[in-house]
């Protein structure tokens, strides 16, 4: 059985700490289809998520830092 999986570039306007991404990388984690979310640092708004698009469509993360009081844009979707 092969796991489909896509990757997309997320970039968030906001100005947020370490620990702030680290809580969303967790709720971006929790949902089913995402396999998974990484950023660095020295990019702070810039998060890569690997997912599987059977599962799960990519505006959803969109809808998700909504709900967490981000704003944010799909890059290379």
């Amino acid at each position: 059985m092969n796991t489909r999986h896509a990757e997309v570039t997320f970039h968030i306007d906001e100005e947020t700490s370490h620990d702030e991404r680290e809580r969303f990388r967790d709720v971006l984690l929790a949902m089913d289809g995402v396999m998974a979310a990484s950023y660095h640092d020295e990019k702070p708004h810039l998060m890569l998520i690997e997912y599987n698009p059977e599962v799960i469509k990519s505006i959803e993360f969109v809808n998700a830092a909504k709900k967490h009081g981000l704003h944010a844009e799909l890059i290379g979707f």
